[in-house]
């Protein structure tokens, strides 16, 4: 039994053999489908000068999601504050809170959304990568600016996403739930986790401390056929060990055929070991079992996988084998 909430992350994963268009018809389709089977939120990734992965930026596909659902949450995961103007953070998000009341979150992250550092400057408009004390001014002054300058009624939710305990440490001290991305760095979970309740202060944003667990999880009726469907995302990840970004997102019939190295294949089943790939039995079990370890009150899935179809099959499976709850946490 799996009671907790379950969300989704969107990637928007561009397809070889498509155009960025059908990615963006897809994401409409996803969030319809994952409203239907009772997901509780989508959130979407900020992403720039990435083959396999889309553009898209967060506010606009969280609008376009929007318009197109009726009742699930939405929002960025991440919007990353030093690639924006604090102020514009949070008049975009303020403005769809007040047209989608009650369903709109700002997930709030750093990175720069690229390995490609000509792309990541010009974000920057010419800037460096920011300190420390700059990413907490960046977090804090969208904060402020959502209570003292976005006088449009409710407003959104604000998270801060941490893949280590020194995201985890700014969460706690600004009193933010925290996103903490187990799909990116999983062996910072547990550390970064213990950094953020042992340090949370209470905030008009939140009393507690709030922990959503974003996830890779792949499900299929089979284990073959979960490992099939993981395969390309699997290319993916092998690249970035090399720190190369410029690998299109395969078909699963070109991921079969990858020529991975043993260094390779050791790795991606290290991390595959912390993820949760397999039948609905057993990816339900994995679930349970980092829910329990690490005292999520929310699971959020990623599942990059090539068709849209096998996306949807794969958020089914779970949430009819889980007993998710959809209350919020």
């Amino acid at each position: 039994m799996l009671d907790i909430p379950l969300s989704a992350l969107e990637v928007a994963m561009v397809q070889t053999g498509t155009r960025a268009v059908e990615t963006l018809r897809d994401t409409a389709a996803f969030a319809q489908g994952v409203e239907r089977l009772g997901y509780h939120r989508i959130w979407y990734a900020e992403h720039h000068h990435s083959p396999a992965i889309g553009a898209f930026p967060p506010v606009v596909l969280t609008a376009h999601a929007a318009a197109s659902t009726s009742a699930i949450r939405l929002g960025s995961g991440g919007v990353l504050a030093p690639n924006h103007a604090p102020i514009t953070v949070a008049e975009q998000f303020g403005t769809l809170a007040a047209l989608h009341e009650d369903r709109i979150d700002l997930g709030i992250g750093r990175g720069p959304g690229t390995f490609d550092e000509a792309t990541a400057r010009a974000l920057r408009r010419g800037a460096g990568a920011a300190t420390d004390a700059q990413y907490r001014d960046d977090v804090t002054a969208i904060l402020s600016f959502l209570v003292d300058e976005v006088a449009l009624g409710p407003l959104p939710e604000p998270w801060l996403l941490a893949s280590s305990p020194a995201g985890a440490a700014l969460a706690a001290a600004l009193g933010l739930p925290v996103a903490i991305a187990h799909h990116i760095r999983p062996d910072n979970t547990l550390a970064a986790l213990e950094c953020y309740r042992t340090r949370f202060t209470p905030s008009r944003w939140c009393d507690r401390p709030r922990v959503l667990l974003c996830v890779e999880a792949v499900c299929a009726e089979t284990e073959e056929e979960a490992a099939w469907r993981a395969g390309p995302m699997n290319v993916i990840k092998a690249g970035l060990l090399k720190g190369l970004s410029q690998t299109p997102f395969p078909t699963p019939e070109q991921a079969a055929a990858h020529p991975f190295t043993a260094e390779e294949r050791q790795a991606l089943a290290g991390f595959r070991a912390q993820q949760a790939v397999g039948t609905p039995e057993n990816v339900v079990n994995q679930l349970a079992h980092l829910a329990g370890e690490t005292g999520a009150d929310e699971l959020m899935l990623t599942t990059p996988v090539y068709d849209l179809r096998d996306r949807l099959r794969s958020y089914e499976l779970i949430r009819k084998h889980s007993g998710a709850s959809a209350t919020v946490p």
